[in-house]
C-alpha cells in the first residue's frame, strides 16, 4: 500500500456518512463562486475561508475518531503530497516567470495558429500555469491592433492553459497528483498521446478557421493603430531554461533513485529520494530569482500572489478530500456506492466513457487536481492496476480532467488568470456564461467524437 494511504485506511470509511463530504464540496463551491460573487471579500479572505473548511474536517474527525488517527492522517496527506505537490507548482512558476518573450509580430490566423502550438507544446514541460505565464503577453500583443481578438484568448486558454498540459506531470496538476500517487512519469506519455493528439489537432483546427473569418471581416473594416509596433522577437532570461530541464531531472531521480531512507516525523515515514527531489527543485527556484533580471519579471507582470492563492487553497483542499478518499476506498460498501455504480459495467468492470464524462464534468466547475483524485480513488487508487489492467480507465480519468478543464473560467487556474490578464490589456472577453458558449461549441462536440473513438 501506499504509505500515503496508510491513516487514511485507519478511517473506518464504510461507517462514515456523506456528511463529511460536506467540508470538500463547501471548499470547491467557495472556490469556483467566490471570485465572481464576492470577488472583494474572496481577494482578502481565501485564505481563512479554506481553513475554516479545513477545520470542519479536522475537528470533528479529532472527536470521532480520536486525535492520534486524525493528526495521522493530516500528517500524511500534508507531508507527503501537499508539500511536493506545491514545492513544484513554486518552482515551475518562479523559474518560468524568469522567461520573457519580448517584442511583437502580426497576428495573422496562421501566425496565431503557431503562438497557440508553442504554447500547448510548452505546457506539457513547464506546465499550463508557467506555459500560460510565457506566452499570454506575446499573444496578447500579437493582435492587439485587430478588431475581433477575444476569440484569440478564447482558444489560447483551451490549447495552452489546458490540451497542451496532458503529456506529462510536470504539464497539469492533476497529473502530478497521479505522480505522487505512484503512476510512472512517462506513463502519461505514452498513453495519452493520441487523445491529446486528436483533441489538440480539432481544436486547432477550428482555431484557425474561426481565426480566419475575423480576419476577412476585419479586411473592410477601418485600420486600428497598432499600439505595440512590430519589432524583432527576442527570449530573454534564457539561464532559466537550464533551471527547468533540473527540474525535470529532479523528479525524473525521486522515481528512479530508491535508497530505502526514510525520516519519521511524528509517525509519518518520509522517504529521501522525495526530500531531495523537493530540495533540489527549491534550490533551483532560489537560483532563478538571482540570475533573472528583475526587469525581465517585471515585464512578465511576476508576482507572488497567484502562487500563495494557490498554497492556500490547495492545504484546505488537501486536507478536506481525506475523508472523502476514506469513504471512497470503502468501495461499493461505502456511502459513495451510488457514485460506483455509476461508473461501472453490470459485471462490476469500469465503465471508462462514464469516467471520462464525469471527471471531466466537475472539472469544469471544480479544481480538476481534486477531482482527478477522487476518480482515481473511486477506480481502486492502486497504480500498479491503473497503469496496466486498467490503463483505459486512467486514461479516461486522466484525459476528462485536464480536457475538460477547459470548459469553464474556473475549471483550471491559469484560467482565470489569463482572463484577468487579457480583460486588464483591454481585450474584450466574454463573460462567465459568454465563455461556455465558446466552450459549448468548440470543445463539446470534441469530446463527444473523441469519448467515441476512445473510450465508447
Amino acid at each position: 500500500m501506499n504509505p500515503a494511504l496508510a491513516a487514511e485506511s485507519g478511517l473506518p470509511g464504510a461507517l462514515m456518512s456523506l456528511w463529511w463530504a460536506l467540508p470538500f464540496a463547501g471548499l470547491l463551491l467557495s472556490i469556483a463562486t467566490g471570485p465572481l460573487l464576492f470577488p472583494h471579500v474572496w481577494e482578502h479572505h481565501y485564505g481563512k475561508i479554506s481553513a475554516g473548511w479545513a477545520a470542519l474536517v479536522i475537528v470533528p474527525m479529532a472527536l470521532a475518531f480520536g486525535p492520534h488517527v486524525s493528526a495521522e492522517a493530516v500528517l500524511h496527506t500534508l507531508l507527503l503530497e501537499y508539500m511536493s505537490f506545491i514545492i513544484l507548482l513554486l518552482g515551475l512558476f518562479t523559474i518560468s516567470g524568469g522567461i520573457l518573450v519580448a517584442g511583437n509580430i502580426s497576428g495573422t490566423p496562421l501566425v496565431n495558429a503557431g503562438l497557440l502550438l508553442i504554447g500547448a507544446l510548452l505546457a506539457s514541460v513547464v506546465g499550463t500555469t508557467g506555459a500560460s505565464m510565457i506566452m499570454i503577453r506575446p499573444v496578447i500583443r500579437a493582435n492587439d491592433n485587430r478588431r475581433f481578438n477575444a476569440h484569440v484568448i478564447v482558444f489560447f486558454i483551451f490549447l495552452v492553459s489546458n490540451i497542451g498540459g496532458s503529456l506529462t506531470p510536470l504539464g497539469d496538476p492533476p497529473l502530478f497528483v497521479g505522480f505522487l500517487r505512484g503512476v510512472d512519469f512517462f506513463w502519461t506519455t505514452g498513453n495519452l498521446w493520441r487523445e491529446t493528439l486528436f483533441v489538440g489537432g480539432m481544436v486547432l483546427a477550428a482555431f484557425v478557421a474561426v481565426d480566419w473569418y475575423f480576419h476577412g471581416r476585419e479586411a473592410g473594416e477601418p485600420k486600428i493603430k497598432d499600439p505595440t509596433p512590430h519589432s524583432k522577437v527576442r527570449i530573454r532570461g534564457l539561464a532559466n531554461l537550464p533551471l527547468l530541464a533540473g527540474v525535470i531531472a529532479a523528479i525524473l531521480l525521486s522515481a528512479a533513485w530508491k535508497p530505502g531512507v526514510a525520516f519519521t516525523i511524528q509517525g509519518v515515514a518520509v522517504e529521501l529520494q522525495n526530500l531531495v527531489r523537493d530540495g533540489i527543485i527549491l534550490v533551483l527556484a532560489l537560483v532563478s530569482l538571482v540570475v533573472t533580471r528583475q526587469e525581465y519579471r517585471a515585464a512578465n507582470g511576476f508576482a507572488w500572489g497567484p502562487i500563495l492563492e494557490v498554497a492556500k487553497l490547495f492545504a484546505g483542499i488537501f486536507i478536506c478530500i481525506v475523508p472523502v478518499i476514506a469513504i471512497l476506498r470503502a468501495g461499493p460498501d461505502g456511502a459513495f456506492a451510488p457514485l460506483v455504480a455509476l461508473v461501472s459495467g453490470p459485471d462490476g468492470a469500469p465503465n471508462d466513457l462514464a469516467y471520462f464524462w464525469l471527471t471531466g464534468a466537475l472539472s469544469s466547475f471544480l479544481d480538476n487536481a481534486p477531482t482527478y483524485l477522487v476518480f482515481f480513488e473511486l477506480a481502486g487508487g492502486d497504480p500498479k492496476v491503473l497503469m496496466t489492467q486498467l490503463a483505459s480507465t486512467l486514461v479516461a480519468i486522466s484525459a476528462g480532467a485536464v480536457f475538460m478543464g477547459a470548459n469553464t473560467y474556473i475549471g483550471n487556474a491559469p484560467n482565470f488568470m489569463v482572463y484577468a490578464i487579457a480583460r486588464e490589456r483591454g481585450v474584450n472577453m466574454p463573460g462567465f456564461f459568454g465563455y461556455m458558449l465558446w466552450s459549448g461549441a468548440v470543445l463539446i462536440p470534441t469530446f463527444l467524437v473523441a469519448g467515441f473513438l476512445f473510450f465508447g
